[in-house]
């Protein structure tokens, strides 16, 4: 069996993928373009590609993302006609926001449709994205003046299946603060451990000799009826090194990488154990009482992100005397929104991390200080930033609408500016609100671990075969 992969955007979301996938999948043959230049890609990709894919009997599976003008090419190459083909959309074009329709250009839509007509299967990384593109189609084609296609939803959905976008989460023990280390800890499986990695931040955790009571609650087990490892979870003390070797089968298990963003503005040097000596509520108390909220913003610096949202709540808290701390991070591009700069200046020394972060450890570390984590986007089909930061311990605040009422609980939403400020208002004057409570995402359903399968599914099955 033999996968050919395919990606036009090879960057983000896009390279986490596909990367996951050809570590995973063997027998695999790649090609790929740099993340550069979008809309280029997506007009001129299939092109390239006809000419840079050599001819194969041994291809089985084609996969792709929408990126891709996939009938573009199965018509350059009838050789891959053949092959059962997946497409995968990160996004989908029918409901991109665009600041003026007239900007909005129609080719990029119209390639995703006739790519899913030509499709086998076809894979949303969330129901959203998947209903908001099927239940698009007949209103997106009543832009043709006349001459219209009819019923294409019909022809698109039977093949339609949402398969969420995994992701590795990451050991980040080393990184926690002590009042983060109260709630669920996740660690790593045996195989992490053999490779060494988590091994070291259990050793080094050991080694703080946190206080009775520290580590509580701190390793969840997954099989159900393991009362007396549940029960011991409640011991007071650290688990020993050899203990937790022997139950790791049971340990919650998170594994990954993360997306890297952001220039330190100031570089916060954190070390766990030098916050675990004395008294833990005392520690924890000092800590709630003294430090300022932290709030994190580890998104796109471009337009679909509502930067201006985001900024002038915090001006608004500045200018009703709230003190708090932020982290901008994440990717920036040619056209950065204005906005920032102003910001910048407007928030001075607010400010710890502002722009892209220069390796995953140092992404880590900040969202692991961060105490709540904010999403103003106006476009999301998933959120992969906003799910890395839950894994880190931030709390999320998230628009009541897109993808994130399918992936966090009510409590984590709000509907109106007025209401996110509020919301804000109130952690300001209260951080430890932010910081005593144990956040409530089911992690585990978004996990590489638990989807892996699924995706080999994907990848070996026959075209009509169900996952």
């Amino acid at each position: 069996m033999s996968v050919l992969m395919i990606e036009a955007f090879y960057g983000g979301s896009h390279k986490q993928l596909l990367d996951l996938l050809q570590e995973d999948i063997k027998g695999c043959s790649v090609f790929t373009l740099p993340a550069k230049k979008w809309h280029w890609r997506a007009r001129t990709a299939a092109l390239y590609f006809m000419q840079t894919i050599p001819p194969s009997e041994n291809y089985r599976v084609l996969f792709t993302s929408s990126v891709l003008n996939l009938a573009e090419l199965i018509a350059l190459r009838p050789d891959l006609a053949k092959l059962k083909k997946v497409l995968y959309f990160h996004e989908n074009q029918l409901v991109y926001p665009v600041r003026k329709s007239q900007e909005r250009d129609f080719q990029f839509g119209y390639n995703q449709v006739i790519s899913c007509l030509v499709a086998d299967v076809i894979v949303f990384n969330s129901a959203f994205n998947m209903e908001s593109f099927l239940i698009s189609i007949g209103s997106f084609m009543k832009l043709i003046p006349d001459h219209r296609p009819r019923e294409l939803e019909k022809l698109i959905r039977p093949k339609c299946k949402v398969l969420y976008f995994p992701i590795k989460f990451p050991d980040i023990a080393r990184y926690l603060p002590v009042h983060k280390l109260r709630h669920d800890l996740h660690m790593t499986d045996i195989q992490d451990i053999e490779d060494g990695e988590a091994l070291d931040s259990l050793i080094a955790l050991q080694n703080c000799k946190a206080d009775d009571g520290l580590m509580r609650n701190s390793f969840p087990c997954l099989k159900p009826g393991s009362t007396a490892k549940q029960d011991a979870r409640n011991q007071e003390g650290l688990l020993n090194i050899s203990e937790t070797l022997e139950n790791l089968n049971c340990i919650k298990r998170t594994e990954g990488t993360s997306t890297c963003h952001g220039e330190v503005v100031e570089h916060m040097a954190f070390n766990p154990c030098s916050m675990l000596g004395g008294n833990l509520e005392e520690n924890y108390g000092v800590a709630s009482q003294h430090m300022p909220l932290h709030i994190v913003w580890p998104h796109r610096w471009e337009h679909d992100k509502d930067p201006e949202l985001f900024f002038n709540t915090l001006l608004k808290l500045k200018e009703n005397g709230l003190t708090f701390k932020v982290s901008v991070l994440g990717e920036t591009f040619m056209d950065v929104p204005d906005i920032f700069a102003e910001a910048r200046r407007e928030l001075g020394s607010s400010v710890i991390h502002w722009g892209y972060q220069s390796s995953k450890d140092d992404y880590l570390k900040v969202l692991c200080m961060a105490d709540i984590v904010i999403s103003t986007a106006k476009h999301e089909f998933f959120g992969v930033a906003m799910l890395e930061a839950v894994h880190c311990g931030c709390y999320p605040l998230c628009p009541k609408a897109l993808v994130y009422p399918e992936i966090f609980p009510e409590v984590y939403l709000y509907s109106t500016p007025q209401q996110l400020f509020k919301r804000l208002q109130n952690f300001c004057k209260r951080p430890y609100l932010a910081r005593r409570n144990a956040i409530k995402v089911d992690l585990a359903r978004f996990s590489w671990v638990v989807l892996r399968g699924k995706f080999r599914s994907l990848l070996t099955a026959e075209a009509g075969e169900d996952l």
